[in-house]
């Protein structure tokens, strides 16, 4: 899903009237179209529209390439702060050994404090889907395990041999050890 960036430049634009900035940053107020084209022309710079829908519509004076450059820095930068939680899956057995349902159950509480959603399965293998029980009773010892901090997005539901649910992290705020001791 990458965002193309495209601006009218020079000759494309077709407002008639625009709100001028110039190459060093300061406005040069508004000029016809043709009057800005002339100025950047002299200066052997491009004239870029910035704000299209702004009235009058935005423009600048730049050398394209540095400006185009700028502005893909600007969008990576961006794209680096948004993170959207990614879902990730824990597998268990319905009939799973102590030690290994902890392990587990350990890898669950860190992508839930990295924030990210957890898709919870219980794989059933030839004759355990006659145990379906031992299944939920799995589930229901994860939810008690991680307690409040957790939000059940799908209810258990069995997809073909698979009991399956997805659960969240929930953004409660951290009381530290000294704000206990002053109530």
């Amino acid at each position: 899903m990458k965002k193309k960036l495209y601006w009218q430049i020079n000759e494309r634009i077709r407002s008639p009237k625009l709100r001028v900035i110039g190459s060093d940053g300061k406005q040069l107020g508004i000029l016809k179209t043709e009057e800005a084209l002339k100025k950047a022309k002299e200066l052997e710079l491009t004239l870029v529209e910035i704000a299209p829908t702004a009235k009058p519509p935005v423009a600048k004076i730049v050398d394209f390439g540095k400006f185009r450059y700028q502005e893909e820095k600007k969008l990576r930068k961006e794209a680096l702060k948004i993170k959207s939680s990614e879902l990730k899956e824990i597998r268990f057995s319905p009939f799973i050994a102590e030690n290994d349902y902890n392990t587990r159950l350990e890898r669950v509480k860190e992508f839930l404090a990295n924030k990210n959603k957890v898709k919870v399965t219980v794989v059933f293998k030839g004759r355990q889907m006659g145990s379906k029980q031992f299944g939920y009773d799995i589930l229901k010892k994860i939810y008690q395990s991680l307690g409040d901090s957790i939000a059940i997005d799908m209810e258990p539901k069995f997809l073909g041999r698979h009991l399956v649910t997805i659960i969240s992290p929930v953004n409660k705020p951290i009381i530290k050890k000294d704000e206990k001791d002053k109530t």
